[in-house]
This record gives C-alpha cells, structure tokens and sequence, in this order.
C-alpha cells in the first residue's frame, strides 16, 4: 500500500503558513488555488487532525497544525539533506568522514583544515577522534575511522597504506622543582638512570619501536600525552613531550628543557604519517583535507610558528649551555 502522506504535502503546508493564504501558496507553487486545498484537505484527512482554523480571513494554524508544521520543516530539510548526500557520493564525495588523529599532530594546523574542510563540502558529516599512542591505528583497523594521522613505524603494516605528512619535534622536560633542573651542562645517563621516566605506552608495535628511548631503570607507562603532561607538570619524572605542547609552559617557567649528554639527534623526530587500509579509497573530502593540511603545513603561518619555536628552543638550549633541538 503507497503510504499518502507525501514531501509535497508538507511544502504545501510550509507555503501556505509562509505566505498567509491558500492563494499565496498557489502563486509560490505555480498551481491552482483549487489544488492547494485538495491538498491541505488530504493532509489532514491521513492526519486526523485539524491544521488551520478556517473561520477567518486567512487561514489560521491550530495548535495541531504549529506541532505538526515543526515536524514538516525538519522533514523537507532532511529530503534535501539526502538528497545532497546521494549528489555527493555521485560526486566521488564520501557520505561521511571519520578521522582518527594521534594527540603528537599539533591541533593548530588540524582545526584550520578542519574548518576550512567545512566550508568546502558544508553537508558532509565529519567525526574526528583523538586517541592516545596506537588508538588512531585501532580506529581505522575497526572500521570506525576512513583516515588516521599517527606515528607509523618503518616497516608498515601491508594492509595499511602510509604517505608521510609532518616531522613533530621531541624534548626532553622536567618540571621546574624535579632535582634534574637543578643539574648544569649535559647530563650524562647515569642521573637520568637515578630518576623515574614517565614513558608512553600501548599494546601496538609502535611502542616496542619506541623503546630506544627509554633511559630509567624507574619507569612510569601512560596511555595519553595529556595524563603524562600533568604527571610530568607535577614533578614524577622527566620525559620527551612534543615541542609544541610544552614550549608554553618551559618560558613559563614550569618545565625545564634538559639536554642528555647522550641525545641522539635522530631519535628527537617523530614522522607522522597519513594512513588509510588498502583496497579503501579515499573519496574526494579526505583527499582535499589531506592537500590542504599539506599546503598548512608547509606554509607561511606554520613555516612562522616552526621559526618561532626553534628561536624559543634554541634560547633555552643556549641558557643550559647544550645544542639545539632539532624541530620539526
């Protein structure tokens, strides 16, 4: 059985409301005043409730007819929502975009694309997950996120294509009253050994990658970089955070850069890569958000904020009498 309540009789409720009578409504539809009616008559006769009050000069909306109105506008515009998804994935446009983001991306450059991303394709649905070290992976292992942007390690998985976005920056940092900050020059690795390293953590291969890091036989494992960061502000531990997240609080005077006698330079870069399952392609959104984060990335307003904060690292390097971070 064809159900009779119909999209047209709703725009023809919403036009007459809109236009304060059936003639007008007739005139905005380009029909006969006669077929306004009809309609409005059928809609309330599947209905069974009354719409306007028809004693006036004008039609009048009943207290029926104000709840029901409600429920016809959300109707048409969510016809034209569908209506625009189905143009947009005939338009090699996905009908939804899910982004799993390791919390090492800088989030600056992230919420820019992000937004502009919006004002692109303004009905496309964007879910965006921030997980902690090997959650961004697992959410596109699940199904659940399209992309992912995390730290992948050398030898990729083979059902996971990775195209190299960002380098992201590691210091190593101690809170400003940890008996560390007291040490001058480059401390050797026997006074790190002394102290407990607050180290992050999962269940992935990326973390038995990141094991050459470790330096402490005292040892501290954290799931998220922001629980490690107020461990680290409260004075556990020392530990290498990325740049961008603690430069703020070393020219506050809370952290201490340290500089390691035994640093190796190539251990203090974190590649951050682009990820997707292959055999999944990446639909016309994600491959514009990719570009435009790309073109943020290398940009004037990054290139500047990167200036920035190698000159601050580089002062503060120079005040402890060490080398320069590299910076990414």
């Amino acid at each position: 059985m064809i159900d009779p309540l119909t999209l047209d009789q709703m725009r023809v409720l919403i036009a007459v409301v809109e236009t304060g009578s059936f003639s007008g409504a007739a005139r905005r539809l380009g029909r006969v005043q006669s077929a306004i009616s009809q309609a409005v008559n059928t809609l309330e006769g599947v209905l069974g409730v009354t719409l306007f009050d028809r004693s006036g000069k004008t039609p009048a909306l009943t207290d029926a007819g104000e709840a029901i109105l409600k429920d016809a506008r959300r109707l048409i515009e969510g016809a034209r929502s569908l209506k625009a998804r189905a143009e947009s994935i005939a338009a090699d446009i996905e009908p939804e975009l899910t982004l799993a983001v390791d919390a090492f991306f800088p989030t600056r450059p992230l919420m820019a694309s992000l937004k502009a991303l919006n004002d692109e394709f303004p009905r496309m649905p964007v879910s965006v997950f921030t997980e902690g070290l090997g959650g961004s992976e697992q959410r596109l292992r699940d199904g659940v996120a399209r992309l992912a942007i995390y730290p992948v390690i050398p030898i990729a998985a083979r059902d996971l294509a990775a195209e190299f976005l960002t380098e992201v920056a590691l210091i190593p940092v101690v809170a400003a009253n940890h008996p560390l900050a007291a040490l001058d020059g480059p401390i050797p690795r026997e006074a790190l050994e002394a102290h407990v390293q607050l180290v992050l953590t999962d269940r992935t291969a990326l973390t038995q990658n990141l094991q050459a890091g470790i330096i402490g036989h005292h040892i501290w494992r954290f799931a998220d970089l922001s629980t490690r960061l107020e461990f680290l502000l409260a004075g556990f531990g020392w530990c290498n955070m990325p740049a961008h997240m603690v430069i703020d609080d070393i020219e506050a005077g809370r952290l201490r850069r340290l500089t390691l006698a035994e640093a190796d330079a190539s251990l203090l870069r974190v590649p951050i890569h682009v990820v997707r399952e292959r055999g999944r392609e990446v639909g016309r959104a994600g491959r514009w958000l990719i570009e435009d984060l790309r073109k943020r990335l290398a940009g004037p307003a990054c290139t500047a904020h990167r200036q920035e904060l190698e000159e601050k690292l580089g002062a503060s390097a120079e005040d402890e009498g060490g080398p320069r971070a590299l910076v990414a």
